[in-house]
């Protein structure tokens, strides 16, 4: 899905995340699609940023949807309904690495783990070399998926979701002043791996077209 394609599912003409889930629940299995395609790329980044790479991200996007479609009845208006679904995304990929790797909640890395971490060994750009927008994306994917992990999906979840502080901190079960922390130390390094300039590329992690529509359909097939 397009930034273009996300806008568009989220004019103020179309129903809200709230009336969609009350639509779900009421039956109507179409409005499911409809919220998995408004919010399929900040799932597919939130899995990412916890996988570190690209592989099964698709299949976890797909049990996380299911995940959520099952607990549907359980969510919380007063709670919003991307962090929720965030939440589960990241739950499903911590589950999916812990059965592959023994893995560290975020919740109890210490902030001293990471004090000296060195910047992705990528290398810089020749500031007078013309390059387009998408290889200073990948670039900037590469730069993101070498990042430690705890460094990662703050980042992932701050700066390329746009989630807030405290909704950061919500998604990944960890303090506030930890969010901050591990967010402005990950710039840095971003920084001083790749410049401003790339760090501030556009389009990082897209996901839609084909992949958009094999997840959701895949989702609906196995509710059916």
């Amino acid at each position: 899905m397009s930034a273009a394609g996300e806008a568009a599912l989220v004019r103020p003409e179309l129903p809200a995340d709230d009336e969609l889930v009350a639509r779900v629940l009421a039956g109507d299995a179409s409005s499911y699609q409809l919220l998995m395609q408004r919010h399929n790329r900040r799932v597919y980044r939130a899995i990412r940023a916890v996988l570190g790479e690209d592989r099964d991200v698709e299949d976890v996007m797909q049990d996380a949807y299911l995940s959520a479609y099952r607990a549907l009845g359980g969510f919380e208006a007063r709670a919003r309904f991307g962090t929720w679904l965030i939440r589960i995304a990241v739950n499903s990929a911590i589950d999916r690495r812990r059965r592959a790797v023994p893995v560290v909640p975020l919740d109890t890395v210490p902030e001293t783990a990471f004090a000296r971490a060195e910047p992705p060994p990528l290398e810089l750009v020749d500031p007078e070399r013309r390059v387009g927008a998408r290889e200073l994306a990948l670039r900037l994917e590469a730069a993101i998926d070498a990042l430690p992990e705890a460094f990662r999906a703050v980042y992932v979840l701050r700066e390329l979701d746009g989630l807030g502080t405290f909704d950061t901190a919500a998604c990944l079960g960890i303090e506030v002043t930890t969010v901050r922390t591990r967010f402005h130390r990950a710039r840095r390094l971003l920084r001083d791996a790749l410049g401003e300039e790339i760090v501030a590329a556009a389009e990082v992690m897209p996901f839609g077209g084909e992949r958009c529509a094999r997840v959701t359909e895949g989702v609906l097939a196995r509710i059916a």
